[in-house]
């Protein structure tokens, strides 16, 4: 189901200074930042391995009542989450409930690149797990 892995969600408190380290330390120049206002988060995009190749998401809350926020101050810094790209969301989220693998998302939601569910921890041994669409795959590998 999974094509590959497209990126790995990485959330801070503060993106511009995440950059500090990110950009300016690791060399990798972000494609883009962004506000996805739907999710209430604000986004860099760290591109690695070229056109196709995965990313690093940074991802900064824009709120202050997120869950985001409540997940900053219960865990800290570090690992959100992974996203496999998959080729039709709504197939993967009918497996995941056909399999009886919990999932967060009863429909896909609105992504930042498409559309995408979140599978629970408790059914992916501890990792939040997000599946994506993409809407536009040349778009999104930033050759447009």
């Amino acid at each position: 189901m999974p094509r590959r892995i497209d990126h790995v969600a990485i959330i801070v408190h503060n993106i511009d200074q995440a950059l500090a380290f990110y950009r300016d330390i690791l060399g990798i120049i972000p494609r883009e930042i962004r506000d996805v206002p739907t999710e209430q988060v604000r986004i860099a995009f760290l591109p690695l391995g070229g056109p196709g190749g995965s990313e690093i998401e940074l991802i900064e809350p824009t709120t202050s009542d997120s869950s985001l926020v409540r997940f900053l101050e219960k865990r800290g810094e570090g690992l959100h989450h992974i996203c496999l790209e998959v080729d039709n969301v709504e197939v993967a989220l009918q497996a995941m409930q056909d399999q009886g693998v919990p999932v967060l998302d009863q429909q896909p939601r609105i992504a930042a690149e498409g559309h995408a569910i979140f599978v629970h921890p408790k059914g992916t041994n501890g990792v939040l797990l997000e599946l994506l669409e993409k809407q536009n795959t040349t778009e999104n590998l930033g050759t447009t």
